[in-house]
């Protein structure tokens, strides 16, 4: 490939979470259990919807997908983290460590898409429920998770050609336990003031846009809502408080490492932990325990 021949790297060095042996120990415990979570927590979800013709909706359409990209963006990350930390030493191999990279940022933004469409949903089925089921109808449904998807192939394949355009020729230590834009892109012998603007316009704005979408998008509901029976208003607001808390939770980190170019903080690697790890773990959780309806469905699947 073209640009194979620009760049004398062939592998890098991740320096994971900690160098001390009974922390990663630690670590990799909490990570086995927390991944083992998401697969359990999302495969549940995925197959009550799949098996129940009561969940139907398009909200629990949308959840049915949030629970496949939750899976995919732990599975990208989690994995190579878990076997890192019982390794002396973590290298990746270069195209590995592209590929991860890719993959990631697909997964992640197709992800913030598609809480954004979840979040347009909940605002049409509370503020405009007599039109609800003519707006969001089965091929409007399909439409916009469709269009997540290539949102998110669109994001990713632009952040990875502009990190392919550079040449690495060392060093080759990534002070992370993945690979992400920020850290290797900041490894290349070139000047990258033009790339990491145009990445931080990319990956930044994007999420900051989403979130701002999301929490405007709560402020019609609560409005809503407000006026309906005390305890019904009690509800919707402690469930609304609830998905805010993981949607920032995901999003604010994100925010915090993509959109501020030209500087890295020792921090930042913690911060990711947040969003590649346990705001999946908190995902299933939030949008089962408190809906009565999935949580029969997934007892009813769990007795058969």
């Amino acid at each position: 490939m073209a640009w194979a021949n620009s760049s004398q790297v062939t592998e890098f060095i991740l320096l994971g979470l900690s160098d001390k042996r009974e922390l990663q120990v630690l670590l990799f415990t909490i990570f086995l259990l927390a991944y083992a979570m998401v697969l359990l927590g999302n495969l549940l979800i995925i197959a009550a919807v799949r098996t129940d013709p009561k969940l139907s909706s398009p909200m629990y359409f949308l959840l049915c997908n949030l629970s496949f990209l939750d899976i995919c963006c732990t599975s990208v990350t989690a994995p190579r983290m878990l076997v890192d930390l019982l390794c002396q030493r973590k290298a990746i191999v270069f195209e590995g460590c592209i590929a991860q990279l890719f993959f990631l940022h697909f997964v992640g933004s197709s992800e913030m898409f598609l809480l954004t469409v979840m979040a347009y949903d909940r605002y049409t089925a509370i503020c405009k429920p007599l039109h609800y089921t003519a707006i969001m109808s089965r091929w409007t449904c399909w439409l916009l998770v469709s269009s997540c998807w290539a949102g998110g192939f669109l994001h990713s394949i632009t952040q990875t050609l502009l990190t392919l355009q550079l040449p690495f020729c060392g060093p080759n230590t990534i002070n992370s336990y993945f690979c992400d834009v920020p850290p290797v892109i900041r490894l290349a012998c070139a000047d990258i003031y033009t790339t990491e603007w145009l990445m931080a316009s990319n990956s930044g704005l994007i999420s900051l846009g989403c979130f701002l979408v999301l929490l405007t998008s709560y402020v019609p509901i609560l409005l809503t809502v407000r006026g309906r029976v005390p305890r019904g208003g009690c509800k919707a607001l402690s469930t609304c408080a609830a998905h805010l808390a993981v949607v920032t939770l995901f999003f604010v980190p994100c925010i915090f490492i993509y959109l501020r170019p030209f500087s890295t903080f020792p921090l930042d690697k913690y911060v990711c932990v947040s969003y590649t790890v346990f705001s999946p773990v908190l995902n299933p959780l939030i949008y089962t325990l408190r809906n009565s309806e999935v949580k029969e469905s997934m007892w009813r699947l769990w007795r058969r």
